[in-house]
C-alpha cells in the first residue's frame, strides 16, 4: 500500500456553528493522506501512472469552500467523499481538518478532527 501526503494545506472558509464564523470566516489547515498503487509510476516516471496531488488539492479547495458547514466533522467528510468519488484509483483517504482559530477562550494550537474512509 503506497501513500501520498498533502500536509498543511491552508484554506480560508466559513465553517462553524457561530454566526460570526459563517459571516467573517477563518483559516483552516488540512492534512490529507491518500493510498494508491504507485508501483508503475515508480518504474515509469509518468504522471499518468499516479494520482496527481495537484489535482487532489484542486478538489479539496473546490469542495471545502463551496458550502458553509456547522461542523468540521461534516467538512472533513465532504473532502473524503469527494476525493474518493473523483479519483477511482485512490482506495483509502485520511483527512485531518484543523481549526486554529476556533472560538474558544483558551490558549491552544488548534482543534481538529481526523477521519479515515476507504472503498
Amino acid at each position: 500500500m503506497d501513500k501520498i501526503s498533502i500536509k498543511g494545506l491552508k484554506l480560508f472558509a466559513y465553517h462553524g456553528v457561530n454566526p460570526e464564523e459563517k459571516e467573517n470566516g477563518q483559516n483552516f489547515v488540512i492534512d490529507l493522506d491518500y493510498y494508491v498503487n504507485i508501483n508503475k509510476a515508480c518504474q515509469m516516471d509518468s504522471l499518468d501512472d499516479t494520482v496527481s496531488y495537484a489535482k487532489v488539492v484542486k478538489t479539496i479547495r473546490r469542495v471545502f469552500t463551496a458550502e458553509k458547514y456547522d461542523l468540521i466533522e461534516r467538512a472533513a467528510q465532504v473532502i473524503a467523499d469527494s476525493v474518493l468519488d473523483e479519483f477511482e484509483d485512490i482506495f483509502k483517504v485520511e483527512v485531518t481538518l484543523k481549526k486554529p482559530e476556533a472560538p474558544i477562550s483558551a490558549d491552544f494550537d488548534y482543534v481538529a478532527v481526523s477521519i479515515t474512509r476507504e472503498r
